[in-house]
C-alpha cells in the first residue's frame, strides 16, 4: 500500500492501473531496404516510368474497397474535406462515436472516413547526374482511409492506412475500453465516464483483468485487422516483402484513483497541484521515470500547469516521454506516456547472458512498457503523498515541539519552524529518496553544500547527522531499513514534516502579509 494511499483511505473507493491508449503501427521494412521498392516493382513486372500510373491504380484498388466494404455492411463513406482533430473541436473518434450511437451499432464496422494527410511515401525521381529513374523515399500528402471498428475485444478501436506505397497501418485502442468489455462480459457492475471507469463492484477483478492486457495475442489480432482494411496484403507477402512487422508508436500507462465523490477530491487537489508544480526538481522528475541525473543523460526535463474545462494538469517531460496527473470526474490520474522507449531498459539474452539493454518499439516489449509505466505511477504517487492531509498534521505538531520517550530512550523535542529542523525536513523529503530511501552521507551531502575543510570537520557532520536521523526515528518520522545503512520516511512522517513545511512556506506568510 502506497503512502498516498495510507494518507487518503477513507476517501479512497478503489485504484486501478491499466494501459490507456495503445497505438501500434505496421510497416512493410523491406520495401525500406535499399533497392527493396525496386526489387517488388520488377516482380510485378512494372517499370518505372509506369510508377504512377501502377501506384494509381493500387490506390483506387484500396478506395473501391473501402466502400464496398461500407456498402456491404450498410455502413457510411465519409470523405473529410476540412480538419477532424480535437484541437478543432470535433474528432474523427468522436463522429464515430456519434454515428455508432444513431444507428445503434453493437459490433462491426463503424464507419470509413477518408482525409488527405502528410506521409512518407516513394516517388520516381529524376537523376541528371547518373541520368537514370530512381525510387526514393519522400515527404508528401496522400488520401488515408480510418476504419472505426466496435471490436468483440477491443471495443471502440480504428485502423489508418496510408493510400499509397508503403501502405503504412496504424492501429489504434483503449486500454479501458477493452477492460469495459472484459467487466460487461462478466457481468461485474461498473460505470465509464469518458475513458476512465469511476465506480466498480470488484476493483480487485478489474486490475488482475488489466494486468492481462499484455499477454494478449497482439500479433494476431494486428494482423487480422491489417488483413481486412488491405486487399494487397497477400499480393505482397507473395512478393516477399509482407507481413507487417507491429511496432509500439504510443503507449500510455495510467493509474486511477477513484474517490468517494467529486467533492472529496476537490478539497486536496489544489494542494496536490501545488506540491507537484513547485516541489518536484528535474531530479524527481528523472527518479520518477526510472533515471538518474548523470553526466550522460542528454535530454531536457520540463515542467508546466495548465488549468482546463475539465480541471488542473500539471505535465513533466523527459525527452519525449512524459508523466502527467490530472483530475476526471471523481478520479485522478497519473499518467506516463512512452514515446521513445530507448530512454528505458529492458533484460534480454545476448550471447547467451541476460544484460539489460535500452528498450525498443516490437510489440514483445508490451509488458516491459507497463511495468515501466506502473512503476513510476506508484513513485509519483508516493511523492504526492507528502502533499495530502496537511491539516491532520498541524495538530501533532505540538507533540514534537516536546522530548519524547522511544523505547527508553529520551530524544530532544523538533523546532517545526527552525532553519536547522526545516532543512532536515526537506533533506529527507526529498523526492530522490522515494525509491530508495536515504543514508548518512545522502543527508549531510544535502545539509552541508560545501566539501568540509578536513577529516575532522567531516567525521563531526557524519556524527551530527546520525544525531538528527536518531531524533528523526524517535519521533517516529522516519524508519531504518532491515539489514541496511539506509532509512526511508514513514507515512506519519510524511504528514507531519509537510505540514511544517507548508506552514512555514505558504501559510505563515500568506496570514502576515493579510494581517
Amino acid at each position: 500500500m502506497s503512502a498516498f494511499t495510507i494518507v487518503h483511505h477513507d476517501r479512497i473507493a478503489g485504484k486501478l492501473t491499466c494501459f490507456d491508449r495503445l497505438i501500434f503501427k505496421g510497416h512493410l521494412t523491406r520495401l525500406y531496404q535499399p533497392g527493396g521498392m525496386k526489387g517488388f516493382l520488377d516482380s510485378q513486372g512494372v517499370l518505372l516510368k509506369h510508377f504512377a500510373a501502377y501506384v494509381t491504380k493500387t490506390t483506387e484498388a484500396l478506395k473501391a474497397h473501402a466502400k464496398e466494404s461500407c456498402a456491404r455492411a450498410g455502413r457510411p463513406y465519409l470523405y473529410l474535406a476540412t480538419t477532424f482533430t480535437r484541437r478543432s473541436g470535433t474528432s474523427k473518434e468522436e463522429l464515430a462515436r456519434q454515428i455508432a450511437e444513431r444507428d445503434g451499432v453493437q459490433e462491426g464496422l463503424v464507419c470509413v472516413l477518408a482525409a488527405v494527410e502528410p506521409c512518407m511515401s516513394f516517388e520516381v525521381y529524376k537523376n541528371s547526374e547518373r541520368h537514370l529513374l530512381e525510387v526514393v523515399r519522400r515527404q508528401r500528402k496522400c488520401l488515408h482511409f480510418y476504419w472505426y471498428f466496435l471490436h468483440k475485444d477491443l471495443g471502440l478501436c480504428h485502423v489508418r492506412l496510408q493510400s499509397w506505397f508503403p501502405f503504412e497501418v496504424q492501429v489504434w485502442v483503449n486500454g479501458r475500453e477493452i477492460l469495459s468489455r472484459q467487466l460487461t462480459k462478466r457481468r461485474v457492475p461498473h460505470l465509464r465516464y469518458l475513458n476512465a471507469i469511476v465506480r466498480c463492484a470488484n476493483w480487485g477483478l478489474a486490475q488482475r483483468l488489466s494486468d492481462r492486457l499484455c499477454a494478449h495475442k497482439w500479433h494476431r489480432t494486428l494482423s487480422r485487422l491489417a488483413s481486412t482494411v488491405n486487399p494487397h496484403l497477400p499480393l505482397l507477402c507473395q512478393a516477399g516483402v509482407g507481413p507487417y512487422w507491429w511496432v509500439i508508436d504510443q503507449a500510455e500507462v495510467a493509474t486511477d484513483v477513484a474517490f468517494a465523490s467529486r467533492q472529496a477530491l476537490e478539497a486536496v487537489l489544489p494542494s496536490l497541484i501545488a506540491h507537484a508544480s513547485s516541489a518536484f526538481s528535474a531530479d524527481d522528475v528523472l527518479r520518477f521515470l526510472g533515471r538518474k541525473l548523470t553526466p550522460q543523460l542528454a535530454c531536457e526535463v520540463t515542467s508546466d500547469v495548465r488549468r482546463r474545462p475539465e480541471g488542473w494538469r500539471i505535465k513533466h517531460r523527459m525527452a519525449r516521454n512524459t508523466i502527467k496527473c490530472y483530475d476526471k470526474a471523481n478520479v485522478l490520474r497519473v499518467e506516463v506516456t512512452i514515446n521513445d522507449p530507448t530512454q528505458f531498459r529492458v533484460l534480454r539474452v545476448t550471447e547467451g547472458r541476460r544484460v539489460w539493454r535500452p528498450m525498443r518499439k516490437g510489440v514483445a516489449n508490451l509488458a516491459r512498457y507497463y511495468c515501466v509505466g506502473r512503476a513510476a505511477n506508484e513513485r509519483y504517487l508516493d511523492a504526492l503523498g507528502a502533499a495530502f492531509d496537511n491539516r491532520q498534521g498541524k495538530v501533532v505538531l505540538d507533540r514534537h515541539t516536546r522530548p519524547v520517550t522511544n523505547r527508553g530512550r529520551t530524544h530532544p523535542r523538533l523546532n517545526p519552524i527552525g532553519a536547522q529542523d526545516l532543512a532536515l525536513f526537506r533533506a529527507v523529503l526529498a523526492g530522490e529518496h522515494a525509491i530508495c530511501g536515504f543514508s548518512n552521507k545522502e543527508v549531510t551531502r544535502r545539509l552541508h553544500p560545501r566539501p568540509p575543510t578536513d577529516e575532522r570537520e567531516k567525521l563531526r557532520r557524519c556524527q551530527r547527522t546520525s544525531r538528527r536521523i536518531a531524533t528523526l526515528r524517535g519521533h517516529g518520522l522516519v524508519a531504518k531499513i532491515p539489514r541496511r545503512r539506509r532509512y526511508r520516511v514513514t507515512a506519519y512522517g510524511q504528514r507531519v514534516m509537510s505540514a511544517a513545511l507548508l506552514v512555514h512556506d505558504r501559510e505563515f506568510p500568506a496570514a502576515y502579509a493579510a494581517a
